[in-house]
């Protein structure tokens, strides 16, 4: 996963020019679960062709001139970065929309996780 690699990609395109901004997230594996027990390790799995509708979808939103995501599964532990979302777009309320409404399409339709207690 190279977060900076993403950003380049987008900064790359021909037509980058029409861009505004670039937002970005970095989730990453917090140590305690939500209700606030400790855990010590997370397996990732993925729905890797939902993820792929969920990008083509974002894409098409106005404004949105590229969505790169990267998702790592399998094992991971506390502070290991988990996802990445780069998304480029001409203004910030369309820009915005779009990685919010992405990420949290992610997390209800694409990934799903295993808490390991401590």
């Amino acid at each position: 996963m190279d977060l900076l690699g993403m950003i380049q990609k987008v900064k790359s395109r021909p037509d980058f020019h029409k861009a505004g901004m670039i937002l970005c997230h970095n989730g990453v594996v917090r140590g305690t679960t939500r209700d606030g027990k400790p855990i010590s390790e997370l397996t990732i799995t993925v729905d890797r062709p939902r993820l792929e509708a969920i990008i083509a979808e974002a894409k098409s939103r106005p404004g949105i001139l590229d969505v790169l995501v990267e998702i790592r599964e399998g094992l991971l532990h506390v502070g290991d970065d988990v996802m990445y979302i780069v998304v480029a777009g001409d203004i910030r309320e369309n820009v915005s929309a779009a990685l919010m409404d992405t990420l949290n399409r992610i997390k209800a339709e694409v990934t799903r996780k295993q808490e390991k207690l401590v």
